[in-house]
């Protein structure tokens, strides 16, 4: 089925449920209006639907490939990823001073979420690039943020990301690539990274790795890190791709899913590369790249789980089965086909929504500097990433149970969908490492973020409690549940809010989704009130599952020893 941009929910997400209409009122994104907005995303998921949709499955039938030293990508990829180019959509959320429309995260946010949906393994590369503007932008010299970032705001160069080693996944603070100064400004990086996702592709002249190194006198750990520019060529006095770097493209994983997109083994052999940055302070400023990637992965999630559900409701009504309680024949009809359906789009809307605020919160520290907007933003960027990839997991794994045994025949593409989202749960932090997050640093304020979030929740709900009541009590009373349970988290140490922390995050995140949908019934009413029932009275409830499970602390997981495992 093709794949339409669920530009209804954004409008009402923007107008009625996440507070854009506050990012619009700054004077940084005052030419950012709500009826701007509209246009903007119309726009964009016109080109989801008709260009960049129909190489979803190009890509996953004849994935990317290596041939002498060079990425060789799916057909129709290299025009697909010029009409993102083309159409400013890479540098949208860059400053407007170096090329970009400044315009805000919240709409880059949504158009990423349009273009993963419609085609997740081409989409990769420019929301790395986009993540590697932002650092260039934060950390870097003004030497090498004015030859590089007008290339990658145009999306004529490609941006990368390296952290990961054979030996250093998680724990980055063991990685083995060193920096040697040169003398004169550049540094010769020598290693090998894993997981580079389009760390080449044959349509792009150059593509810009920020690669993590330890300098000859950096510290054991992540505190001695560096980050480093190394291009695959070295640009000229002119700007334009020069000499020949040294690196290269060792091989490309076979995986599981994203046939598409080239994921590589980057060897650097004494390649030359600049400090970004201060020296041993890597970590904080490749975070400012990743923190961007985890939301644009969060929705990631979305946008496939958006499709696998659009699919799976099209399938749905075309498959004649059996006998209905409503005298229709399509299975769309029979209750349990019913109750995977509407549980899929509502946590599609939940999840979106998550993220959507996330953004908000981003655009609003951006635009006034306000710590409660920052303390906001870091608290729901770990939550917007867990649960909205686990979104894009469940819902595509539920849209091949709604196929049937056509579900897992490959022809009819639902299978893709479960294979390609399956990574985002694992990349840029595993969703178990959103959650430690979440317990540990984002609870360091005593939780006074997470508490001011829950009065919110509880807030909307009174607003909402005369035109529903029974939808409001039910929200308002979880939000009092949650707030216990970060009440109960905050005494635990530390081994057991992390033995916890992933059922705690979902059950934040149920709240929070139950909270967008009767601030969407509420404001909408119609088929929004089915909805939120469904979220509320069917979903919800989990929350409180959840919250037992993350008070139970440890002791009892490390009462079974491996072997007890084992046995």
């Amino acid at each position: 089925m093709p794949y339409r941009a669920p530009l209804a929910d954004y409008d009402l997400l923007l107008s009625l449920v996440t507070g854009y209409g506050r990012v619009a009122a700054t004077d940084r994104f005052a030419d950012a209006s709500p009826d701007t907005a509209r246009a903007i995303l119309a726009e964009a998921g016109r080109l989801a639907e008709t260009t960049i949709a129909p190489l979803n499955r190009v890509g996953d039938k004849t994935p990317a490939r290596l041939e002498n030293g060079i990425v060789r990508t799916p057909p129709g990829f290299a025009d697909g990823y010029r009409a993102i180019a083309e159409g400013g959509w890479i540098g949208m959320a860059a400053r407007a001073e170096n090329g970009g429309m400044g315009l805000p995260m919240t709409l880059a946010t949504a158009v990423n979420e349009m273009l993963a949906g419609a085609c997740l393994a081409l989409q990769i590369g420019p929301l790395l690039t986009q993540g590697q503007i932002e650092a260039l932008e934060h950390h870097a010299s003004e030497a090498l943020r004015s030859i590089y970032l007008p290339k990658l705001i145009s999306g004529e160069w490609g941006g990368t990301m390296n952290l990961t080693e054979p030996q250093a996944g998680s724990d980055v603070g063991a990685l083995r690539t060193k920096a040697e100064p040169l003398g004169d400004g550049r540094y010769a990086i020598t290693g090998q990274k894993i997981y580079i996702s389009w760390g080449d592709a044959d349509f792009l002249p150059n593509i810009c790795h920020l690669v993590l190194a330890r300098l000859p006198d950096g510290a054991a750990g992540t505190a001695g890190i560096s980050l480093f520019l190394v291009p695959k060529f070295i640009p000229d006095a002119a700007g334009n791709p020069g000499q020949r770097n040294n690196l290269s493209v060792v091989s490309l994983e076979h995986k599981l899913g994203l046939h598409g997109s080239p994921t590589c083994v980057m060897q650097y052999d004494g390649a030359t590369g600049w400090l970004v940055g201060e020296p041993h302070k890597g970590m904080a400023a490749m975070f400012t790249m990743m923190n961007n990637a985890r939301l644009g992965v969060a929705v990631q999630g979305v946008g496939v789980a958006e499709a696998a559900f659009q699919q799976a409701l099209a399938y749905a009504e075309g498959r004649v089965q059996g006998r209905t309680p409503t005298g229709r024949a399509a299975i769309t009809d029979h209750a349990d086909v019913r109750r995977m359906l509407a549980s899929m789009r509502a946590q599609v809307f939940s999840a979106r929504a998550i993220a959507l605020s996330c953004a908000v919160a981003i655009d609003m520290a951006a635009a006034t500097g306000a710590p409660e907007w920052q303390a906001r933003a870091a608290l729901l960027t770990p939550i917007a990433k867990a649960y909205g990839t686990d979104t894009g997991h469940e819902v595509a794994q539920m849209g091949v149970q709604v196929h049937g045994g056509m579900g897992f025949i490959e022809e009819t593409g639902a299978a893709q969908f479960a294979r390609d989202v399956r990574v985002t749960t694992i990349y840029e932090g595993t969703n178990g490492i959103q959650a430690m997050d979440l317990t540990a640093r984002k609870m360091a304020d005593g939780g006074a973020a997470a508490f001011a979030l829950i009065d919110e929740v509880q807030a909307a709900a009174e607003a909402a409690r005369a035109a529903l009541p029974d939808l409001a009590g039910d929200v308002w009373n979880a939000a009092e549940a949650l707030r216990e349970g970060t009440e109960a988290l905050l005494r635990q140490d530390m081994t057991d809010r992390f033995a916890g922390a992933v059922p705690y995050l979902r059950a934040f995140a149920v709240v929070l989704g139950a909270d967008a949908h009767l601030r969407a019934a509420h404001a909408a009413g119609g088929a929004r009130v089915a909805l939120a029932r469904v979220a509320i009275r069917r979903l919800l409830p989990a929350h409180a599952g959840l919250l037992a499970e993350a008070r139970e602390g440890a002791a009892g997981l490390y009462a079974l020893s491996a072997e007890d495992l084992a046995a």
